[in-house]
Parts: C-alpha cells; structure tokens; sequence
C-alpha cells in the first residue's frame, strides 16, 4: 500500500470519481475519497438528494445541485461536487475515470453500470446484487470497453481474495474460502428487524438481507465465480462455533475439499466476529514441519484468518488500481458457477408479489449452476415485483418457471445476456 500511496500522491491529476448512492456505503465512500491522496470524488447522486447533499456537507466540501449534464460539467469547471438525483447524469458524464455503484437497488443500478461501462469509466460495484447478477455481461463490457470492472475492496468477497492471493503466493492450494457470520435469521422481515437496523443506522430492507443470509450467499457466490470454486450445499453448512478454529472439528474439510475441490463456506456466531478466513494446504514435510515450529498446526490444512473487514475504509486501493494500473481485484471470469436462489420465508400462495432482496417473502441460498449458469431455481437477485403462479411452502425454492415474468424487462434480459456471457471467461 505505501507503494500506491507515492504514487497516488504524485499524480499531476486526482482521480475523478463518480458515487451513485448515498447511504450507509457511499456517505463512507465519499469520506474516504476525501482522505485519499489522488483520489477526488467529483459527482454524488442518491434518489433522496438530501443524502447526496449530507455528504459534501459532512466533509465541508463545497457542492451544487446538477441537473442536467451541463451543470455536471460546470460544478466540476468551479472546482465543486455535483449533487444530483439521478444517477444517469453522473454515468454519463465525460469528466469522470470511475463511478462507483452503492446504491442497494438493481435495475436502476444496472443500467448506470452498463451506462459507465459504455463511456469508458472504470466500474467499481460496492452494490454486490448487480455485481452476482450481471456480473459476466458486466466484464464482457467492460473487456469490449477497454477499461476495468471489479468488485469493490472492503468487503467480505474482496477482502477473501486478498488472503487467497496471500496463500497462493506463499505456495499453498486453496482448500476452503470462509466467511464469519455472527447472527442468521431466514425469516427475518423488515418489521421485525426495525430495533437491530435502528441501532445500526441501516434501512429495514438492507438489515433484513444481512440477518437473513441473503447477502452472505450473494458474497460468497460472487467469490465463487471469480475464482472457480464450488458449494457442496444450497446455502452452504455454516456450522456453529464459538472461534473460527473449531470449523475443522465441525466439518470434514478434507472430504469436502477431495469430492468438490476449492469450496465456499461460513461459520455461524464465530470469534473473532466480522471477519473472513482460509484453509490452505501443503504436503510438504520440510514446510508443515516450519508451519508446526510458527504455531499453525501439525497441517497439511491450515488455517488463515483476517479478524476484520473494513468496507469503505478499504475501498481505495481497488479504485487506485482500477485507473492506474486497468488491474480488476475480483471479476466473474469462472462465469456463473453459482447464484443465490429464492427460498420462502413463509406458505406463499399463487398470485402473490415477490417484494425481492431483504423483504418479507424470500430469502436467497448460494447453490451451484450447471453450464452455462442454468438453474430451476428464480435467482433472488429478480425476485422482486414478479408474481407466483402457483403455492410455495416455507422454505421450498421459487422456480423461474414458478413466476410470471416478461423476459424483456430489462432486469432479466440482461441476466440472459448474463448467461450469455457466461462463457466468456
């Protein structure tokens, strides 16, 4: 990181970066582009524009309401940050390198990211539903583009690839990539879950697809297609533990690891909490007997743990390297070797509305696609403002074929160009 650090405080220009979404991510993701040398966040835009305006104001930043594109252009001319309501003006707009996608919605985000993507911005998605969703149609545009897709650093799924990256270069196999759930609730909805995103300053729906795992699921599948790796279960094991240590003695890592290769997985209630971990292997007597005298276990599987994740904090690096170096951390390039799938949270009777992503009528488990990412299942990710056709009991999948849906909506035809693309990798 010193490296990066010189560099970015050489530069003879900023990088210009564009934020779409101003809650609990993009307030944080504009505090850091303020503290970052080399980094100057230029655009903010957020439906709610009070919350865009909240975060120049925050940092004591001078800003002016945009819009149209020509008072884009002028706030940047006048040395201020645009602030706008609609996001699309802020894809569009010429004077920027990145934009950065934290909003929690999808369609609305999808078309920005395509929109940056086809002006020559590098994308950054902190907005992980689009990232699963759209991922391979996402990198294939990019790739056509010339400039770089990639999920964004800080959380679970970015911060992973680090560790993997680490135990790669040290010379060990990847066995198992984890993460460290400390609370799970598949049927929590956003009544129930007012007092615990009350505390924390998060939205009702947001909250909800944290404590129900469907953003877990999402994390880990984005992983998964990044790198190729496999879940051995819908919605993976999650053993109880009261340390991450324990996960050897709560799963067979060795018969998992032999039957599926490289594996996605979590612990549930884990110290140290909101952290991730790996299990690397070696077989090598000279190194298992270094690793016995550093204190990692007599091996071959050995255990790696980062006790933290820092979402924004981390950010910057994977936008530094995005318009420095055209370098991607994380990207689908293994296309769609898992999805999360909708799962009831209660009886559901024909006819009903799907309300998507942290609501009151699904949950979304990780399982695994066959080729080119075909699955029964409806993907969570689409699983909003479309009805059933037919009765779903409590925890039974939503099958694509189990909801009526027009295929030219633009959320599922870019999933089929999704699948499509699948095979780009």
């Amino acid at each position: 990181m010193s490296g990066m650090l010189g560099r970015l405080r050489a530069l003879d220009r900023e990088i210009r970066v564009v934020i779409v979404g101003a809650g609990a991510m993009g307030r944080g993701l504009f505090y850091q582009c303020c503290r970052t040398p080399g980094i100057r966040c230029v655009g903010i835009a957020d439906i709610e524009i009070e919350r865009a305006q909240a975060c120049p104001a925050m940092m004591g930043c001078s800003s002016g309401v945009a819009g149209t594109a020509a008072e884009v252009r002028e706030a940047l001319d006048r040395g201020v940050v645009a602030v706008c309501q609609d996001g699309m003006l802020l894809a569009e707009f010429e004077g920027a390198d990145v934009l950065i996608e934290a909003s929690n919605c999808i369609g609305p985000a999808a078309r920005y990211a395509v929109t940056a993507l086809e002006h020559r911005k590098h994308l950054v998605l902190m907005n992980s539903e689009i990232d699963l969703i759209f991922g391979p149609c996402l990198a294939e545009l990019a790739h056509r583009s010339g400039v770089v897709y990639t999920s964004c650093d800080g959380d679970q799924h970015g911060v992973l690839k680090h560790l993997i990256d680490e135990l790669t270069l040290w010379g060990f196999d990847l066995v198992m990539a984890g993460n460290m759930k400390g609370f799970l609730d598949r049927y929590a909805n956003p009544t129930s879950i007012i007092p615990e995103a009350d505390k924390r300053r998060l939205g009702y729906k947001m909250c909800t697809a944290y404590t129900d795992g469907t953003k877990l699921c999402i994390e880990m599948a984005i992983l998964a297609n990044a790198l190729g790796l496999a879940t051995p279960v819908p919605g993976m094991h999650g053993p109880r533990v009261a340390h991450v240590r324990e996960v050897f003695d709560l799963l067979d890592i060795e018969a998992l690891w032999r039957r599926h290769g490289p594996f996605v997985d979590y612990v549930l209630g884990a110290q140290p909490d909101g952290g991730v971990f790996t299990i690397g292997r070696c077989e090598h007597p000279y190194q298992r007997d270094m690793m016995a005298y550093y204190k990692m276990g007599k091996g071959p599987l050995y255990l790696f743990y980062r006790p933290y994740h820092l979402c924004h904090v981390e950010a910057m690096e994977c936008v530094a390297e995005a318009a420095l170096d055209g370098r991607s951390l994380l990207e689908p390039t293994a296309g769609f070797r898992t999805n999360v799938f909708a799962y009831a949270k209660r009886d559901l009777r024909a006819g009903e509305k799907l309300d998507g992503i942290g609501g009151y009528t699904c949950y979304g488990m990780i399982d695994g696609c066959g080729a080119g990412g075909s699955h029964p299942g409806l993907p969570i990710c689409l699983a909003e403002d479309v009805a059933l056709t037919r009765d779903v009991r409590k925890d039974e999948p939503i099958l694509m074929d189990g909801v009526a849906h027009d295929p030219s909506r633009y959320e599922f035809d870019l999933f089929g160009r999704a699948l499509r693309a699948s095979s780009w990798a």
